[in-house]
């Protein structure tokens, strides 16, 4: 029997077939992009290996034979990988085939919001305006503050005072740091060829130089074409998610760093035929889902001494090359998921919402 089905490739829904012993047959860009597997390695494996156990869809998928009508789940708690997903799925019988089934799969919960993205590149081009204007404002005065703190200590050479002075410069100088951290986004990416595995190792190896007791795993598709992007941006942008994840389990342990492809995605509100994804993991107590939609807000932090800054300038320097940050995080895995487009993959048209899977 043949499952090609060229026409699925261009769905936003994950569609799988299956046949009569369970096994995949096809599965389309979509189901890749939402269980974070390939076809080449999907096909002819058992439906087990790509989702794991799950009484409730073996049982949708016996009732839809059984009664040769669709039958749909919903809300079912689906294994991939790392994550438990929350799906809706519907199963078709195919007519032509007995046992043959098509599998539909639609996020229930945690699905790429084109909606929700266009609503966080306003507010982060709102927050960076915003906190460029502050910056320009105190540094003025912060100038003054740190020129007169200089002009005194020298006044009061070896007095017991000049220790305050030198209390006032050093604040002075934290706040300037800050500043600069706040206004760096504002320059423009110098656009060339990156390898994102160049990226990524750079990243490994300065985490690792900072956290000793950390280790990092890698899991690289080494067939990525190459993204166009600046390399110190992006560099700063992954390192600063991947600190994020080394301070979740205090340096200690382990973070995984993934790169793979995904097909037929919306990325600030453009359609791309193909995508770069890099994920950054941790294994940590995970973020407070009342603080999830606001992490990437300035000043905002979810762990005691943390400036906020990190991952507000991460998501102005993907946005700049015309990528998003998504976040999914659940005690114990918290998946730092980074969408950079591949030049020339383009796609006509405004598309539906993809089913991209977040991990």
């Amino acid at each position: 029997m043949n499952f090609a089905a060229p026409g699925l490739d261009i769905l936003a829904t994950a569609v799988l077939l299956l046949d009569a012993q369970r096994t995949i047959r096809y599965i389309n860009p979509a189901a890749e992009n939402l269980f974070g597997i390939s076809q080449h390695h999907a096909v002819h494996k058992p439906l087990a290996h790509l989702i794991g156990a799950c009484p409730d869809l073996e049982r949708a998928v016996d009732a839809a034979l059984k009664e040769g009508a669709s039958f749909t789940e919903h809300h079912l708690p689906v294994e991939a990988g790392e994550l438990t997903l929350t799906l809706n799925a519907t199963v078709t019988p195919v007519e032509y085939e007995v046992g043959a089934v098509v599998l539909e799969f639609h996020a229930a919960g945690n699905g790429m919001k084109i909606a929700r993205d266009e609503q966080a590149m306003a507010q982060a081009q709102a927050v960076q305006m915003l906190l460029r204007q502050l910056a320009h404002e105190i540094r003025n005065p912060l100038g003054g503050i740190r020129g007169a703190a200089q002009l005194l200590e020298a006044e009061l050479d070896g007095a017991e005072l000049a220790e305050y002075t030198q209390v006032i410069i050093q604040e002075a100088n934290r706040l300037q740091s800050l500043l600069d951290r706040w206004l760096a986004p504002a320059k423009r990416p110098e656009v060339r060829p990156v390898n994102v595995h160049e990226v990524l190792e750079r990243v490994r190896g300065l985490i690792l130089a900072e956290y000793p007791g950390l280790s990092v795993r890698r899991e690289y598709d080494i067939s990525l074409p190459e993204v166009q992007g600046d390399l110190e941006q992006l560099i700063q942008a992954v390192l600063n998610i991947a600190r994020n994840a080394a301070q979740a389990i205090d340096g200690q342990g382990e973070i995984v760093i993934r790169s793979s492809a995904v097909r037929q995605v919306t990325l600030a509100m453009k359609r791309w035929r193909l995508a770069a994804r890099l994920d950054i993991i941790d294994h940590g107590p995970g973020i407070p889902e009342d603080m999830q939609h606001k992490i990437f807000f300035p000043l905002v932090s979810g762990r005691e001494g943390g400036s906020g800054v990190g991952l507000t300038l991460a998501q102005s320097l993907i946005q700049r090359h015309d990528g998003v940050i998504h976040l999914v995080s659940e005690p114990g895995c918290t998946c730092f998921s980074i969408y950079l487009p591949i030049q020339g993959s383009e796609a006509r048209g405004q598309a539906n919402e993809p089913a991209c899977r977040e991990h």
